[in-house]
């Protein structure tokens, strides 16, 4: 058995799960694929990995990034979310600055911003290494 040459899909807690669709197909610009029997809604590319949001009651979210999209050219990925709406964190830690909401470090630069359901989303960079997909 090799799971590799199957589909991953990342499933994500939400309170509203049209909201959340109308967050990511239109600040993200992920394509929307379907609905499901239980009220998730399915987003993603056409064989690529995909995305669940699952609604919940509990309104229980992670504490930790939950995804994080590898893009190229982060500087300008970063703007163009901006000028959709997506406001992103800003850190001031001792292991964690972040300049213009990029935290960069010797192997990656990094984005942190929320959904509307408040998961914890990123976007980096990796130095160094092609992206294979750019968002």
């Amino acid at each position: 058995m090799n799971l590799a040459l199957n589909t991953a899909t990342t499933i994500l807690p939400v309170d509203d799960a049209a909201r959340a669709r109308s967050f990511y197909t239109e600040k993200l610009g992920l394509p929307h694929r379907g609905m499901t029997d239980n009220g998730s809604e399915l987003l993603g590319s056409d064989g690529g990995p995909m995305l669940q949001l699952l609604p919940v009651s509990d309104g229980k979210h992670s504490e930790h990034t939950a995804l994080s999209f590898e893009v190229r050219d982060i500087e300008r990925i970063v703007q163009d979310m901006e000028a959709k709406g997506v406001r992103f964190q800003d850190y001031d830690l001792p292991n964690l600055k972040t300049e213009n909401h990029i935290c960069t470090t010797d192997s990656e630069k990094c984005a942190w911003f929320m959904d509307t359901e408040h998961n914890i989303l990123c976007v980096h960079e990796t130095l160094g290494m092609q992206a294979e997909y750019q968002l």
